[in-house]
Parts: C-alpha cells; structure tokens; sequence
C-alpha cells in the first residue's frame, strides 16, 4: 500500500453515502423540519407586522390598531425565540447521535483491516481524518445544514411574500442574484481544490509530529534536532501556503456575490419611491418589501457561504469515506461456523504468502498436534511473523489452506478463532493504564486473584516486589515507563489470563535474559497445561525446550521432532 494515497476525489454524490446513517433517524427530522417551517412561518410574519402597522395604525391614527400590532409583535418574537430553540437542540441531538454512528462504523471497519494496512498507511494521515475531517462533519452536521434548511426555507418565504408584495418590483431587486451565483460557483471551485490541498498538507504535517515525538530518543542521540526542526519548518510553510490561499479563494466566494446583491438595495429604494410618489404603492408596504429583501439578503449569503462549508465537508467525507472503502483482506463468511478449544491442531496445507515480492511461504505442508510445544525458526524476513498472522487470520493463505481440527480457518468465526488462538507480538502495545489494567484489558470484572496469577506465571514477581504500587503501577504511554522485556512479559500475561487453546508467541524472550527466559517457559507450560504453544524464536536455547521444531528457509518449512527439555 502506498504511504501516501492520492487525495480523493469529492463530488456532491458523496453526501448521498450519508443516507444509510440519516434513515434511523428520519421520523424525528421530519419533527426538526416542521419546527423549522413553524419558526419560518412566524419570522416571516414580523415584516408584514410593520406594514399593518404603518398602514393601519400610524397613518389612520388609530390606537387600538397600535396596540393590537404591538401585542402580535411581541408574540410573534417570542414564539420564534422558542421554536428556533427547540429545534436547534432537537436537531444537535439528532446530529451528534448520526455522528456517532458513523464513528462506530469506521471504528468497526478500521479493525477488520489487516496490519499490512496499518503498516502502510500514515499514521499522521489517518488520525487526520478520524479527528479532523470527523469533527468537520460533525460541526457540518451539527450547525450547517440545519442553517441550510432554516435558510432554505427562510428564502422561499420571503421570495413569496414579496412577489405578493409588488411582483415588479421584486423582478427589479433580484437581477443582480443570477450573476452573484454565478460568481460564487466560480471561487467555489477553487475552494473545494485549495482544501483538499490543506487538509493533505496538514495531514503531511501531522505525520511529521507523530515520526518526530514517537523517534524523539533517536533524534536525540544522533543530535537531529536542528534538522527536524528544519523539517517541521517546510512542511509548516507549505501547511500555511495552502491555507492562505484557500483562505483568500474563500473571502472572496462570499464576498464578491455579497457586493453584487447589496448593490441592488439602491435600486430596490429608487423604483419603490417613484411608485409611492406616483400613489401606487403605499409607505407600509415599501418599507415591508424593504424588511423582505434586507431579510432576502441574509439567507441568499448564507447559503453562499454555507454552500463553501459543504465543500470543505464534502472533501472530509470523501477521505472518511476513502477509509470505508478501503477492503478487509480478511473477512468472516455469512455462514461461518462456530470453534470451540482446538483438540486435533492445526494443519498448513501448500500454503504459500508473499509480500510484494519474492515468496515468503512456498507450499508450506505442517502439522502442529494440539497440546504440543512447537517452535519455529528461521532467518529475518523467513516468513516465522506471517505464519503467526495466518493462524490468527490477520491474513489469508494466497494458495493453500489452513485447518483447526480439519475446518479450514475461512469457514470459522472469526471471534471464536481469535478467543481459542490468540498472539503476542515481539513488540507487544501497552495501554496508558495499570499494569493489572492491561492483563485484564477488554476483561471486565475479572478477579484479581487470577490477574496476580497469570502475571506470576509470566515471571512478572520480581518486577511487582519491587514496584511500591505493585499491579497498580500505570505503564506510561505505550508502555514506556516499563523495559522491553517488562512490557513482553506484561502481554504474555494478558494472553496467560484468556487461557487460550492455542498460544503463538512472537519472540517471547527477545528482551529477557537467560534466567528469566527460562522462568517464563517453564511458567507457559505450567500455566497452559493442555494448550498448544507456538513460539517463534531466534534463540536455540529456548527451541531445545520444545518437543517441535519448525525451520524456514527461502519459504519452505522443515520440521523436526524434539525431545523436550522441560523439567
């Protein structure tokens, strides 16, 4: 996969991808609009209110009159107050609630992916978008489109109202609206281009700062400060070239349509007084056209601008939704069938993988039987991690198959394999938790008797003794505060604690010492008493100690028995 995607492309149809997440919530909208055309409705009427009373009142001298459009106007105000309350709050919670399902879904998909994706995929680029371009939907979801409607609707009256008013002179005052459309589709282009350059820019820097502060000791020992300071400053420059230009295109998309529209107040003014001059028109209507199209002018920029909004939205939605659609390498079939604890073992049948290049795995043919302690060796690159991905289904075989007591891995369900095979990387991830947090991770209510007992059966004693807060010591982000090989023995308690059928272990000892290394073997064994241990290891040392042994060389499999070594 490409460490850098090419942006993707936004069009209005992306926002069509929305309409799965908006129907749940269909019935309350419609709640939402009908609020909305009530609040129009009332905020429509204060204008023609100051018609009735000019007309009615002030000019005819008439007190009652005054009186009885006052009261109205007082009503009509707080009723619109009201209404535009409740359905803004309705409407945020609508939002928020859609919002949120769509967090869930991406979540949800981002964890079918496969590690090569995450592998390949920048990291900066990809909490953009699940931060950045999210918030922007939802702040879209949240204010714009519910100022989209409003307006919308807002417009149509006011159009109707003054059409009603004097349809002459509602031709006159809206000639200039067609050429201010037309100059905000122009800039609008612009704008939807320049921010898809930002965000890409800032995604750039973003995966800059995340390199950077996750390689700090390295740029530290080698005295690299200077240069990614240096490095920052570019990406930074480029970062704020592309938002001053967007920002520049923008002004000028509402600006300019802004201009041509106020231009056309002057001429409003000049006709309608020679109409009043000419007794054609009366002094409360003008002035209630005037409140009419000063009012025009309000939603008409609005969507100027909000319709800018929604490009930079729709360029959001099309790097949420280019995550969508990107394709799980692994996926569970529609009538997977349910494993329970693997009492045969597991069977590679000519499986074959490559990695965009030269095979790793070449018609591979091995049988580990269950309860056994197979160790599988082999140079860097052999191909011993993505025999580990196959047998947890991070990956599928390219050719061949995998069995679990004679059921191919691709007709399991993908939640039993992993709760009956389960592994534990060479650099294992630690959360910024407790040290009993991360064993019991995903593990709620487990007794802590059994969490102090799987980390003493991964030799995690000593370092507990000498810890003032034991199993309560937090482990600092991803772990850091712990060694390498605290952090190892930290997961293989977490794994001890599942009890799983199926341990694969991914250089378990790299960072432990002789002494150690054996404490923690021979603690596998007592701890998984009948399960099946898979270790791959660089160490011969440890490998004596299995009764299976598993040598890759250039993508074929040897395999020797073993006497073991354990006590």
């Amino acid at each position: 996969m490409p460490a850098a995607p090419p942006p993707p492309v936004a069009d209005w149809g992306t926002y069509r991808r929305l309409l799965p997440y908006v129907r749940p919530y269909l019935r309350p909208l419609l709640g939402v609009l009908l609020v909305s055309l009530l609040s129009t409705g009332v905020g429509l009427a204060q204008p023609y209110l100051s018609k009735l009373m000019i007309d009615e009142a002030l000019l005819r001298r008439n007190m009652n009159a005054l009186l009885a459009v006052s009261g109205a106007m007082i009503v009509v105000t707080l009723a619109g107050f009201a209404l535009n309350i409740l359905a803004s709050y309705r409407y945020v919670g609508l939002s928020a609630a859609m919002l949120y399902d769509i967090r869930v879904a991406l979540l949800r998909h981002l964890q079918t992916l496969s590690p090569r994706f995450y592998g390949g995929f920048r990291l900066g680029d990809l909490m953009s978008r699940i931060n950045s371009d999210v918030s922007d939907v939802q702040r879209a979801a949240g204010d714009t489109l519910l100022s989209v409607l409003s307006n919308v609707l807002f417009f149509i009256g006011c159009v109707a109202m003054m059409v009603w008013l004097d349809w002459r002179l509602f031709l006159i005052g809206t000639v200039l609206v067609p050429v201010a459309v037309m100059v905000f589709l122009h800039f609008q282009k612009k704008v939807t281009a320049l921010t898809r350059e930002m965000r890409e820019r800032g995604a750039d820097l973003g995966s800059l700062l995340v390199d950077t502060v996750m390689g700090m000791r390295v740029v530290a020992a080698l005295g690299a400060e200077a240069h990614e300071v240096d490095r920052f400053g570019a990406r930074n420059s480029a970062f704020v070239r592309a938002m001053l230009k967007m920002q520049v295109a923008s002004f000028m998309t509402g600006a300019l349509p802004g201009t041509l529209l106020t231009a056309s107040t002057s001429v409003v003014i000049l006709y309608g007084g020679t109409r009043i001059i000419h007794g054609e028109m009366t002094i409360g209507a003008l002035v209630a056209f005037m409140a009419y199209h000063m009012r025009l002018f309000g939603p008409i920029q609005a969507l100027l601008g909000l319709s800018s909004g929604l490009a930079s939205t729709r360029v959001s939605l099309a790097r949420i939704f280019e995550l969508f659609d990107t394709p799980a390498e692994v996926t569970e079939q529609t009538d997977a069938r349910p494993l329970g604890p693997v009492r045969q073992g597991i069977r590679f049948e000519r499986v074959s993988f490559r990695h965009d290049r030269e095979p790793v795995l070449a018609g591979v043919d091995l049988f580990i039987p269950a309860g056994s302690f197979c160790a599988i060796l082999g140079e860097s690159g052999a191909g011993k991690s993505t025999m580990a991905d196959l047998m947890v289904r991070f990956l599928d075989p390219q050719q061949g198959r995998i069995l679990v007591d004679g059921h191919d891995l691709r007709q399991t369900c993908l939640a039993d394999l992993r709760r009956e095979v389960l592994l534990v990387d060479q650099a294992p991830y630690l959360f910024n938790d407790t040290i009993a947090g991360n064993i019991a991770f995903a593990m709620d209510g487990v007794p802590r008797a059994r969490i102090a007992q799987a980390a003493a059966a991964a030799g995690l004693e000593p370092l507990l003794r000498r810890l003032p807060q034991g199993l309560d010591t937090r482990t600092g982000e991803r772990g850091l505060a712990l060694s390498a090989g605290e952090r190892q023995r930290i997961a293989l308690a977490r794994a001890l604690l599942r009890e799983p059928s199926v341990l694969i272990l991914d250089e378990p000892t790299a960072a432990l010492d002789e002494g150690t290394e054996q404490r923690v073997a021979d603690g596998l064994r007592a701890a998984l008493p009948q399960a099946t241990i898979v270790v791959i290891t660089h160490k011969p040392a440890l490998a004596r100690r299995a009764d299976l042994i598993v040598t890759l060389n250039h993508g074929h499999a040897t395999v020797a028995s073993n006497e073991p070594a354990f006590a």
